[in-house]
């Protein structure tokens, strides 16, 4: 049985869901998913982007990340990174889980 207070290192992949909101309805929105790819720090891999509509047009992307815990990266440095890209006007992580 492994001793409570060793700390534990790495626990595995986790997923990270976020809805990144664009500055207007008229943005491209294929445009806008195709800068977010490039920003993807190198401890994550982007899992997949769809869009979901909002109200009145307005369509807001998922943004789906798979990341290992490893050397204590956080969601964190995903959710600022994709937030400096241009046409984003907000970025809220909805959810984090373990695989």
């Amino acid at each position: 049985m492994a001793s409570q207070d060793r700390e534990v290192e790495y626990m595995g992949d986790a997923a990270v869901r976020m809805k990144v909101m664009p500055e207007s309805a008229d943005l491209d929105l294929k445009k806008l998913a195709e800068d977010i790819k490039k920003v993807i720090p190198s401890f994550a891999r982007l899992h997949a982007i769809e869009e979901m509509p909002i109200a009145f047009g307005l369509k807001a992307l998922i943004v789906v990340t798979i990341m290992d815990d490893k050397g204590g990266r956080s969601p964190d440095e995903i959710e600022v990174a994709v937030s400096k890209v241009a046409g984003v006007e907000s970025v809220e992580v909805e959810e984090v889980g373990l695989l």
